[in-house]
């Protein structure tokens, strides 16, 4: 049809292939004859040289179908040991949310499952939540507060400014915990005399890590430390690590009066008998836990909650970009 009218029609159009000497079968049925007859007159003639079949490829099964039929196993990208989130509810560490929510559980008791893969008693959970709420935050002066304080009066969003918080954690800010934890456990361990220890931490040039404070001293003990000691104290089957870092106090405040045991120290050792005191732990797992940094995941985790606090308080003060003064630069040569 259309506007060419006849000349458009498919007749029309089968004449004029057929005039230019092309094969026009009469129907769409009679194609593979015409495909057939037109081969063998080829092969007759000569200018075709018939060729063996090739075999059809087989068609690949569809992998769900083969999964369900228990044909194949797909590869697993990614091991996890400590939550589901398949099933109706997802667990953490085989315990469902109703669980959690319906029971007396709190904070540590998720931090419990999550990173220690077992249901710690109350008085350890207890002590994580102390620990989280006692490291919350420490002002606006140490380096992680300040950066989150300098990116938020950039105008960066929140988890920017967190991050650039979060940053500054290691060594020097927050890991302190871990070293403190690593060094009392070997000096303890060791049977090491306090004076012993302090002084061939001395010889090798290195301070030991959790003694020691800028501001508290002798006279002017650290509310925190006291807290968490009179709790260990009361609650903890057994301090033996934290008895031995009083011991290190005693010697090191003969030095000086700011060698006190602060709260890096204290968080150190009281976690080495907290997870000695469970007898959940082999010694194996315990080194484990040490050396892998658990104790400044604690301190990320509730540095998290102060850095958060920091980075909204400036949007909410409607702060400007800082920028640091000249006369707290000493520009030299």
């Amino acid at each position: 049809g259309g506007r060419g009218g006849q000349a458009e029609s498919a007749q029309a159009k089968n004449s004029a292939l057929k005039e230019a000497e092309a094969v026009v079968p009469e129907s769409f049925e009679d194609f593979e004859g015409a495909i057939k007859a037109t081969y063998n007159k080829m092969v007759k003639e000569g200018s075709l040289k018939p060729q063996p079949d090739i075999p059809a490829p087989s068609v690949p099964q569809d992998l769900i179908a083969a999964q369900k039929a228990g044909k194949v196993r797909v590869p697993t990208n990614i091991v996890s040991t400590i939550c589901d989130d398949r099933g109706e509810e997802p667990t953490y560490h085989g315990v469902d949310m109703t669980t959690l929510m319906t029971g007396d559980k709190n904070v540590g008791d998720v931090i419990s499952l999550l990173w220690f893969k077992r249901q710690l008693p109350k008085y350890a959970t207890r002590f994580i939540e102390m620990c989280i709420m006692l490291c919350a935050d420490h002002g606006p002066c140490v380096s992680g507060a300040h950066n989150a304080i300098v990116t938020s009066r950039a105008g960066k969003d929140l988890v920017s400014c967190l991050v650039s918080g979060l940053l500054t954690i290691g060594p020097r800010f927050g890991g302190a915990i871990d070293d403190a934890a690593r060094q009392f456990q070997r000096a303890c361990d060791a049977k090491l005399d306090p004076d012993e220890f302090v002084e061939d931490m001395k010889k090798q040039g290195a301070r030991v890590p959790g003694i020691g404070h800028r501001i508290k001293s002798k006279d002017n003990k650290d509310k925190r430390v006291e807290l968490l000691q009179n709790y260990a104290n009361k609650f903890f089957p057994s301090t033996k690590y934290l008895q031995y870092a009083v011991r290190v106090e005693q010697y090191t405040l003969t030095k000086a009066a700011n060698l006190v045991l602060n709260v890096d120290g204290c968080i150190g050792c009281l976690f080495l008998d907290l997870l000695h005191s469970t007898k959940m732990f082999s010694a194996a797992e315990i080194k484990d836990i040490i050396q892998i940094g658990y104790l400044n995941g604690l301190f990320v985790l509730a540095r998290s909650i102060g850095l958060i606090g920091h980075a909204l308080d400036q949007k909410r003060l409607q702060q400007g970009l800082y920028r640091h003064p000249w006369d707290m630069v000493l520009y030299t040569k």
